[in-house]
């Protein structure tokens, strides 16, 4: 590509398949798209945020680098009922690699959406500390406790903006690309996972399955095709998956992207926190086809 292509970029909400937009980003910068703008719900804006800040290398290093050990003492529980883990260990960790920095101060524009979970309205979140956008957009009803910011409870964005277009418009970009996590694509991929990373996703798996019974499903169980063998976790994160794509669908109708990078809604289960390797590598394997697919478009 002789001159870079400017994109504005959408990430969305889709649980642990945000992974993906790990491979996606690299994918985009690999094929030398100049990313000038960021906006993204839940999962998105971590990532995105990641990103924007310089830091996304840093993270995928700590998250490929987690083990069973590691993933037991970073779970905090919390017995305030708004949400079964606190998160705050976690954010404690990626705290430590963004910062104190405003999301003024990035080098690129940057948007994270959360919900505001009192007054019911969508909020984007353009100013103020990075860490505490990124904790708001990614509080995941039941999961991790909402996050107050002035009088505003806020949680997942994902909630009424699972696909945040909409602060991308004004951008003076060439292109909008946007990722959704939660795509009905019926495309089976195959991807090579080293034994390694296969031993320590299972090995994750175990101390999920071994801590409270209230989590060990929400976090470890597969994301199963058959309602006899479905539970109530599992029919929540399809719900989850349904409203979203509704919601989306909709929106979409107003601001629809240049391109739809779709992740299948069944790479893995919402919770499944633990495939973070075969996500990362979903995400570029599936980013490289769509730019192949719509090379003549996008050059």
């Amino acid at each position: 590509m002789a001159d870079k292509k400017t994109i504005s970029l959408v990430l969305g909400s889709g649980g642990a398949r945000g992974y993906a937009h790990i491979g996606v980003i690299e994918e985009l910068l690999k094929h030398g798209y100049d990313i000038r703008s960021v906006s993204g719900s839940s999962m998105g804006a971590l990532i995105g945020g990641l990103y924007a800040c310089g830091k996304l290398d840093a993270y995928k290093e700590w998250v490929l680098g987690l083990d069973l050990i590691d993933v037991a003492k970073l779970v905090d529980f919390s017995f305030t009922g708004t949400g079964i883990i606190q998160g705050e260990k976690v954010f404690d960790v990626i705290e430590e690699m963004v910062g104190g920095v405003h999301i003024e101060e990035l080098p690129i524009a940057f948007t994270a959406v959360a919900t505001d979970l009192i007054r019911q309205k969508e909020v984007w979140l353009q100013k103020g500390r990075l860490i505490d956008a990124i904790r708001a957009s990614i509080a995941i009803p039941s999961i991790f406790t909402p996050k107050q910011l002035g009088e505003r409870h806020l949680v997942d964005g994902g909630v009424l903006n699972p696909l945040p277009i909409a602060p991308t418009i004004a951008d003076d970009t060439q292109l909008t690309i946007a990722v959704n996590l939660s795509a009905n694509i019926s495309k089976k991929y195959q991807i090579d996972v080293p034994r390694k990373e296969q031993e320590k996703a299972s090995g994750m798996q175990e101390v999920f399955l071994q801590m409270a019974k209230k989590t060990e499903e929400l976090f470890a169980r597969e994301k199963t095709d058959r309602f006899d063998e479905m539970d109530m976790f599992d029919i929540m994160g399809r719900t989850i998956d349904i409203m979203q794509n509704a919601i989306m669908e909709s929106k979409m109708a107003g601001y629809a992207p240049d391109m739809i990078i779709g992740v299948p809604n069944n790479a893995c289960g919402f919770y499944e926190f633990n495939k973070a390797y075969e996500l990362i590598e979903l995400g570029r394997l599936i980013a490289r086809e769509h730019l192949e697919e719509n090379r003549d478009e996008t050059v």
